[in-house]
């Protein structure tokens, strides 16, 4: 009995997380106030969520999840006295009528999830107002996920509504926010991959709902190639997680992975979406990071790696887009096809840069060119820098550890 409804309660949470943005968008297409029709949809899902578990979900769940909502929208703009403008505008006729057919049949979701992309937002707001309203995912949850206290990000997830309700909120799918939806489902995976602080490595939580977001997307814009590219790395590189930790939650470098762990499913499915990108149309960032990243996944061990193919895509992919950390990485692959030396120059020239002069992969990747190199005290010091540079703390420890290994190995040399 117990699991039975257990499983019902998973089943219907994850009906209600599919329906979620499709009911906000139904609001927000009939009344307009985002603010109000976002705290509605909510209402009706924690309803649902009560119910739905006991008493079966209706044989229109949609519809009855649109209908719940809308009474409540309807009893807050009637409630609230600074609605009264908006009331002499919208015929009372028209909200007692609860939404129109054509709206309880349209599904707006990926215009909501363009909408939540606001420019005038924060990328912080982007990914919890994404999270919330489009995920459906609670504000509970989503601080948890981040690590931050919930009243913290209920404070982000209001000051994102309020910034919607001045500037207005456009419901359709404005296909020059396509870059930016990107770029927010790519922080969210970016995050749920390697947690930026805490204890965890990862939080699967985080990267399991940006591929669904991004599954999602690719179902509803299946000519986009950026964003096949985009789920393609997220695949190849979620199927790794596996092998990313040991027992103990420590920290299991790449060279160091088990690769039978490796979720052979999740690879054989990114490297069919790339593949076909690839040959579908312009060559994109996203498809680029995939294509480098199926390289790696192909490879039966570290030293079977193709390393001047991922240094060619490197190439390209700096010409596509340039940044600081693109060159970080590739200087990797310099240091494994034309040496140490070579990839460490190009360091130098990062030093200078502001946005990862003093991050802590600056220096834990010039600790490894250095070792490789031979300078094993060098190495041992940018270890250690990096350790004290680093948030995440299972980072901060590898790092840490990796420089006391050094050093160990200096002393015992000279003994």
């Amino acid at each position: 009995m117990t699991d039975r409804h257990t499983t019902d309660r998973r089943a219907v949470e994850d009906l209600l997380r599919e329906l979620a943005p499709q009911v906000l968008a139904a609001l927000v297409r009939r009344y307009g106030q985002f603010h109000l029709a976002e705290e509605a949809t909510q209402e009706a899902l924690l309803a649902a969520a009560i119910q739905w578990p006991h008493d079966q979900p209706p044989a229109n769940p949609r519809g009855w999840l649109i209908t719940v909502a809308t009474r409540r929208l309807i009893d807050e703009m009637r409630s609230d006295q600074s609605r009264r403008q908006r009331e002499l505008t919208t015929p009372q006729s028209a909200v007692l009528a609860g939404p129109a057919a054509d709206t309880q049949d349209q599904d707006d979701s990926l215009a909501l999830l363009f909408g939540c992309c606001h420019p005038d937002l924060s990328a912080p707001s982007q990914i919890a107002l994404t999270l919330r309203a489009v995920g459906g995912l609670s504000t509970a949850q989503i601080a948890a996920a981040f690590g931050v206290p919930e009243t913290t990000m209920a404070q982000r997830i209001s000051r994102a509504k309020l910034s919607i309700k001045d500037t207005g909120f456009t419901l359709r799918a404005d296909r020059t926010r396509l870059p930016a939806v990107l770029h927010i489902l790519y922080l969210v995976f970016s995050e749920g991959h390697t947690a930026s602080d805490g204890d965890a490595v990862t939080v699967p939580e985080l990267s399991g709902e940006a591929i669904r977001l991004t599954r999602w997307l690719h179902r509803l814009a299946p000519d986009e190639t950026e964003v096949a590219g985009l789920l393609a790395l997220m695949l190849l590189t979620d199927a790794r997680r596996p092998a990313r930790t040991r027992p103990d939650g420590s920290l299991v470098p790449l060279a160091e992975q088990d690769r039978t762990l490796w979720d052979q499913h999740s690879i054989t499915e990114g490297t069919a979406l790339i593949e076909k990108a690839l040959t579908s149309g312009n060559v994109g960032p996203y498809q680029l990071q995939a294509a480098i990243a199926a390289v790696h996944d192909e490879a039966a061990t570290m030293a079977d790696t193709d390393w001047p193919q991922i240094l060619g895509l490197y190439d390209l992919l700096e010409l596509a887009a340039p940044n600081p950390f693109t060159t970080l990485n590739r200087a990797v692959a310099v240091g494994e096809v034309h040496g140490p030396r070579a990839a460490l120059a190009l360091l130098d020239a990062l030093s200078a840069d502001k946005r990862v002069a003093r991050h802590h992969r600056l220096f834990a990747t010039r600790a490894h060119l250095q070792e490789l190199a031979g300078d094993s005290r060098a190495a041992a010091a940018s270890y250690q820098q990096a350790a004290r540079l680093a948030t995440s703390v299972p980072e901060r420890r590898f790092l840490a550890t990796q420089g006391r290994r050094l050093d160990a190995g200096r002393l015992s040399a000279s003994l």
